[in-house]
Order: C-alpha cells, then sequence, then structure tokens
C-alpha cells in the first residue's frame, strides 16, 4: 500500500475512463523534478542527520503549492503521491497551482523548540534554490506549524536579503498570515459534508472522526454547531465512543492536558472506529486506512475523506460496489490550500480580508467545486474520485498542450 502505488492506480484507472493517450499518462505519471538532501543538527555531544525532500509533481497551471510534514515515516514515494494529489486538488479547486510536497524523516515530537527551529531553518537552506513566490510555495502538513513556517522563512528572507512573504503560506499573522488559514482544512472539508449530505440525501446525523488533530477538530466543531451528533473520535493513541454524542471542546480540552483523547464514553480503537454505524465517516489522520480487509466492514453511508490517501483503490472498489459515497480527498481537504492560495494573493498585494471575508471567499470556492465534481460524476456515471481526478487531468492537459509540453 506505497502511496506513490496507490496515486498511479488512481491515475491508471482514470485514464481508463478517459480514454486517455498512453504518452499523456507518462507524462502525468512523473514529478518535474525530485529533490533530496539531508538536514544536520549538531549537540554538544552528538550529530544527527535527517533525510529530506521536496518534490514538485506538475507546474502547468502555475507555480507548485504543498506543505512539508516532519514524520518518521516519511518516504521520497510518499511524498511524490502527495505532490500529485496537491496538483489534482489544485486544479479541482481551481487556483492556479501546481502540485508540491516536502518532507523529513524525522520524530519531531520531544525535540526541543531549539532542535526544531535548527530543523526548520536546516530543511530551508537545503531546498531555497528550488522554492519561490513564484516557484514553489511550501506550507505546514502533518507536524509542522506556523511557528515552523516562520522560523523557514526567516531563514529565506535572510538568504534572499528580501522580504518574500509569499514564499510561504500559513505563517503567524505577525508575518503576512491570513485571517481564516488554521480551520481552513477543517472548515472546507464541513462544507463538503453539508453538500455531499443534500447531494445524496444523507439520512441520520452519526458522525465518527478519525484524526483529532487540526483538521479532524476543526470539521467536528463545525458539524456539532449546526446540529450533528459527533459520537466517536480518535487520534493516533486511540479513541472514544458515546452513543448519545461527545462534547467536541471538551475532548480537545482533555487532548490538549494529556496528549490523547480519553475519558469519554466507551474507550475504542481506530480500527473499531472505522466500523461504527455512522452515517457519516471522516477519516482524518493517515493514508491507507481504509483498506481492502475492513472495506467490507464499513458501515458509514459517506465517507469524506481529510486526510491525504485514506482508501486504498482496493477498497475503493468495494466502496463503490456497495454503493456507499466517498468524497475524495482532492476535493474535501481542499480548503487548507485555497485559503493558502488567498494567502499568498494577500502577501503579494499587501491588502489583508477579515476573517469573515475569508471565509465566504473559501465557502464560494467549496461550493462551486463541489458542484463541478457532482455534476462530472453523474454525466460520466463514475466514482466521485474518478470524476474529481478526471476533471482536473482534464485541466492540467489542457495547461499543458497550450503550453506545447504536450
Amino acid at each position: 500500500m506505497d502511496p506513490w502505488e496507490n496515486a498511479l492506480k488512481q491515475l491508471d484507472e482514470v485514464a481508463r475512463v478517459m480514454d486517455l493517450d498512453d504518452t499523456i499518462k507518462e507524462a502525468l505519471s512523473l514529478p518535474e523534478l525530485v529533490s533530496e538532501s539531508r538536514v544536520i543538527l549538531k549537540g554538544v555531544n552528538s550529530l544527527e542527520v535527517f533525510p529530506a525532500y521536496r518534490v514538485r509533481h506538475n507546474t502547468a497551471r502555475g507555480p507548485a503549492k504543498g506543505g512539508i510534514r516532519f514524520h518518521p515515516q516519511v518516504t521520497v514515494g510518499e511524498v511524490k503521491a502527495l505532490s500529485m494529489w496537491m496538483t489534482w486538488k489544485n486544479a479541482v479547486s481551481g487556483v492556479p497551482y501546481g502540485g508540491g510536497k516536502g518532507g523529513i524523516i524525522v520524530n519531531p515530537k520531544g525535540m526541543s523548540k531549539r532542535d526544531l527551529e535548527g530543523l526548520s531553518r536546516g530543511f530551508m537552506r537545503r531546498f531555497a534554490h528550488v522554492v519561490g513566490e513564484d516557484i514553489d510555495i511550501p506550507a505546514p502538513d502533518v507536524n509542522t506549524t506556523s511557528q515552523i513556517m516562520g522560523w523557514m522563512l526567516d531563514e529565506y528572507e535572510t538568504m534572499k536579503g528580501r522580504h518574500e512573504p509569499g514564499v510561504i503560506t500559513g505563517k503567524p499573522l505577525e508575518l503576512g498570515g491570513s485571517e481564516g488559514r488554521t480551520e481552513a482544512t477543517g472548515l472546507g472539508g464541513f462544507y463538503s459534508i453539508i453538500n455531499a449530505v443534500k447531494a445524496y440525501d444523507i439520512r441520520g446525523k452519526k458522525v465518527a472522526i478519525q484524526g483529532f488533530g487540526n483538521v479532524g477538530y476543526y470539521a467536528a466543531k463545525f458539524l456539532e454547531e449546526v446540529g450533528y451528533k459527533i459520537v466517536a473520535i480518535s487520534d493516533s493513541k486511540g479513541g472514544v465512543f458515546d452513543e448519545s454524542g461527545l462534547n467536541v471542546e471538551a475532548v480537545m480540552k482533555k487532548k490538549q492536558e494529556t496528549k490523547r483523547v480519553k475519558g469519554f464514553g466507551k474507550a475504542i480503537t481506530n480500527e473499531e472506529l472505522l466500523e461504527l454505524p455512522v452515517s457519516i465517516l471522516v477519516p482524518s489522520a493517515i493514508e491507507n486506512v481504509i483498506t481492502q480487509q475492513n472495506a467490507n466492514d464499513i458501515e458509514a453511508k459517506l465517507i469524506v475523506e481529510l486526510a491525504n490517501g485514506p482508501t486504498t483503490p482496493d477498497a475503493d472498489k468495494i466502496l463503490e460496489e456497495s454503493k456507499q459515497i466517498v468524497v475524495p480527498d482532492v476535493l474535501a481537504n481542499s480548503g487548507g490550500v485555497t485559503v493558502s492560495y488567498l494567502e499568498w494573493v494577500q502577501n503579494r498585494m499587501g491588502y489583508y480580508w477579515t476573517q469573515k471575508e475569508v471565509r465566504e471567499k473559501l465557502k464560494d470556492v467549496m461550493n462551486k467545486a463541489f458542484k463541478q465534481v457532482h455534476n462530472k460524476m453523474v454525466s460520466e456515471k463514475t466514482t466521485m474520485r474518478n470524476a474529481a481526478i478526471g476533471l482536473a487531468v482534464d485541466k492540467v492537459v489542457s495547461a499543458m498542450k497550450i503550453r506545447g509540453q504536450l
């Protein structure tokens, strides 16, 4: 279940449905640029080396855009897959970007603030030559924060000798960040859920959220505010279930205090959460959690992917056969990159919008993207994933042809 193999299988399926030329498919299968390096941290009596990557998948529609993750399971294949998904995500949402991604193989948990800053600045020193506000624009991802983006921005601007806030998004407000960026991915996911519930006439208000970081928390918060019952929540250490509904703020407070969700209702595993009898399942954690092994046991009628790549291609086929709706990651979690785009625009024009204005713009983008994907799905009698990636491929291939690349 290598993420890169999954990404290629998804492209193969879309190419089959679209009857895409093999040469064009090959061009879309290969990244434009794969940069590999390493970051060295020197302590008083220690020396640590961390492999690091930055990948550009396709920039026909604009500069590469995608986050940087710090995680012990980062691989170059994972970063390549994520960069491809970013190409599709940016095209689906309509923002003028291509796809990029970065990562360091490291477990940042327990690292001192000093070492985390050194790691962040070291990454930027290694990749400053391949990023830029007109070239490749990083952002936060798994285990990276606005503070980390601030350190990276400072390192980049120090090296270049000029201010260039548009080189990185997801920054602190004090450095040119955008109002509404913190909740953007979760809020965009909320809009996707509301659109899907209406489009597919999903009955029932019970929701299970796997993954309770920034994205899962905000999705749960906004759903709870409009009357949905969040019956299960989990993080990497396990989860909790309460048939009568969980208090989202209380669970988050406990997680902040103890570093895990616990003490509410019944303790469950992440695997058990996926198979609960709920109306809506929201995987918001990591790749490959819905697989051929458990897809038949998933009862949710609507699955909305706020994680990147949570469903394997084999599981997709099982869910399709059982007529369960999957709103794919390249549509459902595009709220983050949409507001990153709005941040980049604000940086470049030197004028900043209010949180209300940003949220309104995000809602318009998410609603339009959902409608386009849903219409394509209906007209071509295919899955939402094939429709979303197919729509993206259409846009990317068109841009490449106009440029004379194909």
